[in-house]
């Protein structure tokens, strides 16, 4: 067995930075209504808009219109996840890159609050799409005290401020990975390695967050299903208080809060109604600011040490996924 190390990753500071930033995100759900009332009741975010299946919402500092989309399906899990260029010009190279080297399935206009969206998969089979307009949201009944957020702040509930990351499930990982950095740009700040030097879960990052998108090894290797969706709180005291607000709500709170060492997140993590896992996250004030980062990289050995401090991963968070596959 190949027991040598994986070799460094390093972003090419060259490469223009064509992804702005994670977009809305859309989520099957088969309660539709209860997802709705956890969303909005306890992570406090607004309901938008509504059509005959599915739900928007808004968390109340996203510049955006809406955030996160729930579809009425028979089984939970990530639809659509939208990636917003960092300009007209990098829209083009993003199609242009998205053709030559990959597949595109096509362009829509009918996304709700979005101009035109590339639609593609990654290669996992999650379905991506890449946009630049966007409609703002437009606080009319709930305006802000300060000018630069863009709604007030909820007097209920736990408050996220926005979607943090997503955190995809995949039976190819090094696939998946070289995908995110040759075909969008993405930089690999973090990984976990096997012994062969092949990698188990990548942590991406399209800004200056230290992450945005994650994928993650699916032992059931099934294709295109979600580990879990992530909100940012501001403080730690916001995902302890969370803790204690799902308690009263019934809410499953499968583990947390406890600290991670890989990317040193503050989390807790629970199922929200319709089976979807998740997060809440406060990285603190932790960013990736060097252009020319080398990847973090994590042995197997060293990842089954657990949390940073906290209890032991619990088994479900290694085997639970959406949609859920029987005897996972």
């Amino acid at each position: 067995m190949n027991t040598s190390p994986a070799p460094a990753l390093t972003h090419d500071p060259s490469r223009p930075r064509d992804i702005a930033h994670v977009g809305p995100v859309e989520l099957y759900t088969p309660r539709l209504e209860e997802s709705v009332d956890f969303f909005t009741r306890l992570m406090s975010l607004r309901e938008v808009h509504r059509d005959e299946s599915s739900v928007y919402l808004h968390a109340w500092d996203d510049y955006q219109s809406w955030t996160l989309r729930l579809i009425q399906n028979p089984t939970a899990g990530i639809a659509r996840t939208y990636l917003r260029a960092s300009s007209p010009d990098a829209l083009t190279r993003l199609r242009e890159e998205l053709r030559e080297s990959w597949s595109l399935a096509g362009k829509d206009d009918s996304a709700h609050g979005l101009g035109e969206v590339t639609l593609f998969d990654d290669p996992d089979g999650h379905p991506m799409g890449v946009y630049w307009d966007v409609e703002r949201y437009t606080a009319t009944d709930d305006p802000p005290a300060l000018k630069n957020q863009a709604a007030a702040l909820p007097n209920h509930g736990i408050r996220v401020r926005r979607l943090d990351h997503v955190n995809y499930l995949t039976g190819d990982v090094p696939t998946t990975s070289d995908f995110l950095a040759e075909v969008l740009g993405a930089r690999c700040t973090e990984r976990i390695v096997k012994d062969d030097g092949s990698a188990a879960a990548i942590w991406y990052s399209v800004c200056n967050k230290s992450y945005d998108l994650v994928y993650t090894e699916d032992w059931t290797n099934a294709r295109g299903r979600l580990h879990h969706i992530a909100f940012a709180t501001d403080t730690r005291e916001d995902i302890l208080r969370a803790a204690d607000l799902f308690l009263e709500a019934g809410i499953h709170i499968e583990t947390g809060p406890h600290k991670h060492a890989i990317q040193q997140t503050f989390f807790l993590y629970v199922w929200e109604p319709g089976g979807n896992r998740i997060e809440l996250c406060n990285a603190g004030a932790r960013l990736v600011l060097a252009p020319d980062h080398e990847t973090i990289t994590w042995t197997l050995d060293e990842r089954k040490k657990g949390q940073a401090w906290g209890l032991k991963t619990i088994e479900t968070f290694h085997t639970h996924g959406t949609p859920i596959i029987e005897n996972s």
